[in-house]
C-alpha cells in the first residue's frame, strides 16, 4: 500500500504550516520559548557556537535516540523542519511583539491551540516526526505521548536553563500543558499520532 498518498501528504504539510504559525505566535509573545528551543539556546550559549549548529546537534541526538527505540526518520521529519522553519521566519517578519503584557499574553494564549492542532495534524499523517516529537514518541509505549512529550520539553527546558538560557511563563505552559493539548487535538481530529505503530 502506498504510504505517501496525497491526503496524507496534504495533512503533513498543512499540519506543519499550522505548527509554524503556533511557534511564530509563541516566539512573538516573548514570554519564553518551548523546552526544545531552550535546550538548543542553552547549548549554543554555553558552548559558544551558533544557534544553527547547536540545533543540528540536538536534532541529530534526538533522532538517534528515537532510532534506538525503533522509530526512524521519514519524509515528515524533513518536511517538518523545512516547512515549520520557513513559516516561523515569515510570521516573525510579519508580527511585532506588543509592548503591553496583555497583548503578549494574548499571543501566548492563541498560540497554544494552534500549536496543538499543528502537532496533532502533522503527526497524524504518520509520515515521520521532527526531532522533539520523535524523542517523545519513541517512548510511547510505555509512556503515553502526552506525558513523554512533557518530559522531553521539561528536560530540555531544565538543561537549557542550567546552561544559561532564559525561560518564562510560555516555557512552563509548554512543559505542563502542550502534551495533553496535543492529545486532545488528536482525539478531536480523529488522528493517531503514534508514529510507525499504527496500521496503515
Amino acid at each position: 500500500m502506498n504510504r505517501y498518498r496525497p491526503a496524507r501528504l496534504l495533512l503533513l504539510v498543512a499540519g506543519c504550516v499550522v505548527l509554524g504559525l503556533g511557534v511564530g505566535l509563541l516566539l512573538t509573545a516573548d514570554l519564553g520559548s518551548d523546552g526544545y528551543s531552550t535546550l538548543v539556546n542553552g547549548i549554543a550559549r554555553s558552548a559558544g557556537v551558533p544557534f544553527v549548529v547547536a540545533n543540528l546537534a540536538v536534532s541529530a541526538g534526538f533522532l538517534l535516540l528515537a532510532a534506538a527505540r525503533g522509530l526512524f526518520p521519514d519524509v515528515g521529519t524533513v518536511v517538518q523542519v523545512v516547512v515549520v522553519g520557513f513559516t516561523v521566519s515569515f510570521l516573525l517578519d510579519l508580527l511585532a511583539t506588543p509592548d503591553a503584557l496583555t497583548g503578549r499574553a494574548a499571543y501566548l494564549v492563541v498560540a497554544f491551540p494552534v500549536l496543538a492542532v499543528g502537532i496533532a495534524a502533522y503527526l497524524g499523517s504518520n509520515l515521520g516526526a521532527g526531532p522533539g516529537e520523535a524523542a517523545a514518541l519513541a517512548w510511547d509505549p510505555p509512556v503515553p505521548f502526552k506525558w513523554s512529550y512533557s518530559c522531553v520539553q521539561g528536560g530540555g527546558a531544565l538543561v537549557g536553563w542550567l546552561l544559561g538560557a532564559a525561560i518564562g511563563p510560555g516555557t512552563l505552559a509548554v512543559v505542563f500543558l502542550l502534551g495533553p493539548a496535543v492529545d486532545l487535538a488528536a482525539r478531536t481530529l480523529r488522528v493517531n499520532v503514534t508514529q510507525g505503530r499504527a496500521e496503515d
